[in-house]
């Protein structure tokens, strides 16, 4: 351990070893390393001499490059358990204000404090309410706590967590294009709908989702317009159109039909989305469902076309 792991990561990086903060499973000891830049690795060895696991956001060391990976549900739970309370108590040392919702910091550990992103994506929902425009950290923060605590997303975590990505550079629009499958799986949800995320289809793409209602399942893309403010379309209306020409023009042309595209107006202020509801613009692909919702859980919207699922709409 001395040699093979703190020494190197200290010549490297700058590395304090020491007890981790909670007490290891029953028959393993355990370090903590600190580095000097921030990050952190975890390593937990078996008495018995059996093996063990190495979990960080920092460098590998090279004697263990060639060890198997896995992920947290295919560890001991006890393993898995014992790492995420760790890493958990980090992120809330870190980041105070997300103590507030751990469904939340528990569903999106993984790029809360991953090598690259832990400080982008926390900037995300820090001061940019998650895409939520005139909303609050805590209304957007509160909204997305109640849809994860549901449970429907548990199995799927690492695919949805990951679509914010572990980028250095915060990238606002990526991000929010992310959170609005989220809106998506709200929607869904609130309908009864099973759901089922990135599903591959014959030609050679992933959609969104698969969602099944009472028997009938449809398949379901989603895009999320920009508000004008911020693309070169100057009206609301100009850049649903535009936004979701983008879509149907290429991955839905490719599909040759069968998918329910969901566009996501979520980004537009009262004012933006008050002019693509009067006009209720076509958006070249049908069936479509138009939306914005609101950290309240409030959602409007219309239909073009026969849309296979029963959606609730609000207005």
């Amino acid at each position: 351990m001395r040699g093979e792991l703190a020494t190197p990561l200290d010549d490297n990086l700058g590395a304090t070893a020491s007890p981790p903060w909670f007490k290891p499973p029953a028959g393993y000891d355990a370090r903590r390393f600190e580095m000097d830049d921030g990050s952190v690795a975890l390593f937990a060895w078996s008495r018995d001499g059996s093996g063990g696991y190495w979990m960080g956001n920092t460098e590998t060391p090279a004697a263990l490059w060639q060890t198997d990976k896995f992920g947290f549900d295919e560890v001991p739970p006890e393993i898995a358990d014992w790492v995420e309370r760790e890493l958990l108590a980090q992120l809330h040392e870190e980041s105070p204000w997300l103590a507030a919702y751990p469904r939340l910091s528990w569903f999106f550990l993984p790029v809360f404090l991953s090598k690259d992103g832990r400080e982008t994506t926390r900037r995300f929902f820090d001061e940019h309410a998650a895409g939520f425009p005139d909303a609050t950290r805590e209304e957007a923060l509160g909204f997305y706590e109640s849809l994860l605590e549901t449970g429907v997303l548990d199995p799927y975590r690492e695919t949805m967590a990951g679509k914010l990505g572990t980028s250095e550079r915060l990238d606002l629009v990526r991000m929010s294009a992310a959170m609005g499958e989220f809106n998506a799986v709200h929607l869904l949800h609130r309908a009864g709908c099973t759901v089922e995320p990135e599903v591959p289809v014959s030609t050679g793409h992933s959609l969104d989702f698969r969602a099944e209602q009472e028997g009938v399942v449809a398949l379901v893309e989603v895009t999320r317009p920009l508000p004008p403010r911020r693309r070169s379309a100057n009206t609301a209306v100009a850049a649903v159109r535009e936004t979701a020409a983008t879509k149907t023009d290429g991955q839905l042309e490719a599909h040759g039909g069968g998918v329910t595209l969901f566009v996501d107006c979520s980004s537009f202020t009262d004012e933006e989305w008050a002019a693509v509801r009067g006009e209720r613009p076509e958006v070249g692909h049908r069936p479509a469902l138009v939306f914005r919702l609101r950290p309240s859980g409030r959602v409007e919207g219309y239909r073009t076309g026969a849309v296979p699922l029963d959606v609730p709409l609000d207005g």
